[in-house]
């Protein structure tokens, strides 16, 4: 009979000290999460978030893909060289400083670790490939448009 009340309060004991255990890690889990408890907002942590970034979505690769499918709406014998004189004329350092610098400026360290998080993800990959694509679809539109406003601006 002891050895039934002993072994019920161990059974009573560890189904507290669990629920404790569980209610703490729980806690644990909610406050690590929030905003109070991130990577504080800093241009280092910035920087360090834009680099990781351009780390999962290289400047280069992009820039590539772009031209070439950029060049899919030029004439047949222009093709090779706009895609070379972009692909080889072009800074892609300083693009990538330039890219870094603005991302530093204009995001925080939490919207920037959602930017890498994402692209780094296969379903952000995936996207960043369709993303040359997408750029040489809309940039005739936005360079008439361009070209429409520089002639209205001329009258």
């Amino acid at each position: 009979m002891l050895k039934k009340v002993a072994l019920l309060f161990a059974l009573r004991y560890q189904s507290r000290t669990m629920k404790r255990k569980v209610l703490v890690l729980l806690a644990l889990t909610v406050c690590a999460s929030s905003p109070v408890f991130s990577a504080p907002d800093t241009p280092e942590t910035r920087r360090k978030e834009a680099e990781r970034y351009l780390q999962v979505s290289p400047p280069k690769a992009l820039f590539e893909d772009m031209a070439d499918k950029m060049s899919a709406s030029l004439p047949a014998d222009q093709r090779e060289q706009f895609k070379k004189l972009m692909t080889t004329q072009v800074d892609i350092a300083a693009l990538s400083k330039a890219m870094t610098d603005a991302m530093v400026k204009n995001f925080t360290t939490e919207e920037l670790k959602a930017l890498a998080d994402f692209y780094g993800s296969p379903v952000g990959k995936s996207a960043m490939q369709k993303f040359g694509a997408y750029m040489a679809d809309i940039m005739p539109v936005v360079q008439a448009e361009i070209m429409k406003a520089a002639a209205k601006m001329g009258h």
